[in-house]
Order: C-alpha cells, then sequence, then structure tokens
C-alpha cells in the first residue's frame, strides 16, 4: 500500500510539471506564430492530454476489456466536462469565443450522440456494440473535425489573444512541449495503474473501475494543463484542450480502440452518455445566461456539484455488492 501511494504521488508531481511545461511550450507556440490559443489547445494540447487514455484503452481492447474502455472513455468526457470545466471556471471566469459555442461545443455534443446511437446499433441492424464499421465511422468523423480546425487556422477566423511571454526559440519550444506532454503520460499512467492495483483489492468492478479511477486518473493531463492554463488567464487553451479532448476521446481513441477489436456495450452506459450529453446542452444553455459568451462562477460551480451527485450515486449504487463481497 505504502509503496502504491507513492508511486501515485510521484504520478501526480510528473503531472504537474508536465501540464506546466505543456502550457508554456503551446502558449509561447501560439504566439511565435500568430495562432489562436483555442486553435493550440484543440489540437496540439487535447492530443496530448488525450494520450493517457490512447495507451490505456489500446491495451484494454487487446486485452478485451469493454467495460474499462467504454468506462474511461465516456467517464473522462464526463470528467472533463463537470469537474475540469468547473474547476477552471472557479479559478477564473471564462470567456468562450464564438466558434466554441456554436461550432466546438455543438460538434462535442454531436460526437456523443454519435456514440450513443453507434453503441446501440440505431443504423444497423446488429447486437448492441461498436463493430470495426463503427470504427471507421468515427475515424472518419475525426478527420472531418482534423479538417475544419485546419480551415479555420488557415482562414484566421479565431482571434490571436494577446499572450504575454518572453520570446522563445523554437527548440525550447517544442522541448517544452515535448517534456511536457512526456511527463503527462508517464504521471497518469502511475496514477492510473496504482489507482487501479488499490481499487482492485478492494473489490471494485470493472465498470466502476473504468467510470471513476482510470477516468480520473486519465483526465488528470486535462485538469492540470487547464488549471495552469486558467491561472495564467489563457482561456483559450483552458476551453479548446476540455472541448478538444472529449472530442477526440470519441472520434480517434474510441475509434483506434474499436479498429483493434470489436467492443462489447453494456447499456447501463447509456445513463452515463445521457448524463453527458445532458452536461453538454447545459454547457451550451449557460452561454446565454447572464453574461453571454461566458462560463462564470455559479455556472462552473453547477457543473461540479452535479458531477459529485453523479459519481456519489455510483459509487452507492455498488456499495451493496461490495457489502456481500467482503
Amino acid at each position: 500500500m505504502i509503496i502504491l501511494s507513492v508511486l501515485i504521488i510521484a504520478g501526480f508531481a510528473a503531472l504537474i510539471f508536465g501540464a506546466t511545461w505543456l502550457v508554456n511550450g503551446a502558449s509561447a507556440l501560439a504566439k511565435k506564430y500568430n495562432v489562436s490559443s483555442l486553435i493550440i489547445g484543440l489540437t496540439i494540447v487535447s492530443f496530448g492530454t488525450s494520450a493517457p487514455e490512447l495507451v490505456v484503452n489500446s491495451v484494454a481492447s487487446f486485452n478485451g476489456y469493454s467495460d474499462i474502455i467504454l468506462g474511461n472513455i465516456i467517464g473522462s468526457n464526463n470528467f472533463n466536462l463537470f469537474i475540469t470545466l468547473g474547476i477552471t471556471g472557479l479559478i477564473y471566469p471564462m470567456r468562450v469565443q464564438f466558434s466554441t459555442v456554436w461550432k466546438e461545443i455543438p460538434i462535442s455534443f454531436v460526437a456523443a450522440l454519435l456514440l450513443l446511437l453507434l453503441a446501440n446499433n440505431f443504423f444497423f441492424d446488429q447486437t448492441t456494440g461498436i463493430s470495426t464499421l463503427d470504427g471507421v465511422i468515427l475515424l472518419i468523423s475525426f478527420a472531418a473535425f482534423l479538417f475544419y480546425v485546419f480551415k479555420q487556422m488557415k482562414s484566421g477566423a479565431e482571434p490571436v489573444e494577446a499572450i504575454v511571454l518572453k520570446p522563445m526559440s523554437s527548440f525550447k519550444i517544442w522541448g517544452l512541449i515535448i517534456f511536457g506532454l512526456t511527463g503527462l503520460i508517464i504521471g497518469g499512467q502511475l496514477v492510473v495503474d496504482n489507482g487501479v492495483q488499490l481499487a482492485t483489492r478492494l473489490g471494485v468492478s470493472e465498470k466502476i473501475i473504468g467510470l471513476t479511477i482510470i477516468a480520473i486518473g486519465t483526465s488528470l493531463p486535462e485538469l492540470l494543463t487547464s488549471v495552469v492554463a486558467a491561472t495564467k488567464k489563457n482561456t483559450g487553451i483552458a476551453i479548446g484542450n476540455i472541448i478538444g479532448s472529449n472530442i477526440f476521446n470519441i472520434f480517434l481513441i474510441l475509434s483506434v480502440s474499436a479498429l483493434i477489436s470489436p467492443i462489447q456495450y453494456n447499456v447501463n452506459f447509456n445513463t452515463d452518455l445521457y448524463i453527458l450529453l445532458g452536461g453538454t446542452l447545459f454547457l451550451f444553455a449557460i452561454m446565454f445566461i447572464g453574461r453571454k459568451y461566458r462560463l462564470d462562477r455559479w455556472g462552473a460551480a453547477l457543473l461540479l456539484i452535479s458531477y459529485i451527485a453523479y459519481t456519489t450515486y455510483l459509487i452507492w449504487l455498488e456499495l451493496p455488492h461490495q457489502t456481500v463481497n467482503l
């Protein structure tokens, strides 16, 4: 137990340093090439912070752990939306760009809706699950999303924030980004691997491990990166990282997992997907309540409280089974 705890603490340390380096490098990259930090957040930062999910899900897919895969993806997206965005918004109320409200948030909603429909085989007469064909559909959707992002970048549609930073060489910028991503991946794996071992010793089910321990562990890079970005008042990277990661998780990571091996679907995950869809709609709605296109502290607090209630409910459902097992 002591060794596991020390390794988890080491993982958190790697996450904190990695997040700081990644945000500094990504911010410098945006300033150097006069690119919106939102675009950087939607691409480089989102892909980097989603790397732990990619690693964990690829391994889980090879081993046929469908509940771990789905619990990780759906749980991570809910954690990003409710906890990461909630904590980030409490630290620093965020002005949300026009395209994020009308394009990126709706795209993340469509991604979750597509997953719900594909998993329940709304389009095809098959048993529930995510087949290889479904994986191809998700991968094509990811390619379309990348096309949209790079089209936005070339058109210069996104305003470029005034980022106050000392000039850096390209070598130093990419060094910070690479070391930052490495720290996030190593830190995420340390927290996840040792956290799962602790949970397994306590007899927690595969689904709950996926929805909580692994989902939270693999979402720590998004949390730490967005929190660091918020403390630096770089809202473009903060919110771009969260929304972008949720899109990456479904379109890219789940598609790769399905292409490695078809994924069996437990219909109990429908409830978690409904929560994700409802939370995304709530985020869209509060953009028009109070100060327009802003996530204020009251909205962030509601997101945070909702997730705490949801997680408490999950654990409460599990408790009777654990009592029997013990």
